[in-house]
């Protein structure tokens, strides 16, 4: 882990285009400006964790879950006006 020291209104260079600013200090507490190309996310550690575990969580099937696969593959195509031949 890289540790620099930095005052208010400075900042660091992250490759060619991120910019993370030191807006504010108070107390205990660093309030950091970041500006990055909006195709890079930017997000607090817990969010970040959090949206790893809800993808994790919907990417896993469940028992139940196909159940229903197949239930209506013998149908065929819908016709207008309902299912019924005419």
């Amino acid at each position: 882990m890289l540790v620099l020291s930095r005052q208010r209104d400075e900042s660091i260079m992250i490759g060619d285009n991120i910019v993370v600013t030191i807006v504010d200090i108070r107390g205990d507490k660093v309030r950091l400006g970041i500006n990055a190309p909006s195709e890079i996310p930017v997000h607090r550690q817990e969010v970040y964790e959090a949206i790893q575990r809800e993808n994790l969580r919907a990417s896993r099937l469940e028992p139940g879950d196909t159940q229903d696969i197949g239930k209506f593959a013998n149908r065929g195509p819908s016709r207008p006006g309902g299912d019924k031949p005419r």
